[in-house]
């Protein structure tokens, strides 16, 4: 019965280093995933999303202040106009 509980345990001992394997294994992949796909975006100049949707917000603000200045710009036009 004692030998049984010693295999057992040299099993377990086994299994726990192979678990432990695997996970190493699987945070190197991540990191050479991770590694590889910023390389990529910086060969091909892409942004993070936060810098692009800042971007696009400030964009879209300035778009809509030239709609404003334009809308002035036509209502002083329009207003020269009947003084003359």
């Amino acid at each position: 019965m004692q030998s049984q509980n010693r295999i057992f345990d040299d099993i377990a001992k086994v299994a726990g280093g192979a678990l432990g394997a695997l996970a190493s294994l699987k945070q190197e992949m991540e990191t050479m995933v991770k590694d590889r796909v910023e390389r990529f975006m910086t060969d091909y100049n892409m942004v993070p999303r936060e810098e692009f949707e800042a971007v696009k917000a400030m964009a879209s603000e300035a778009r809509a202040e030239q709609e404003r200045l334009a809308a002035r710009v036509a209502a002083l036009e329009a207003a020269l106009k009947q003084s003359t």
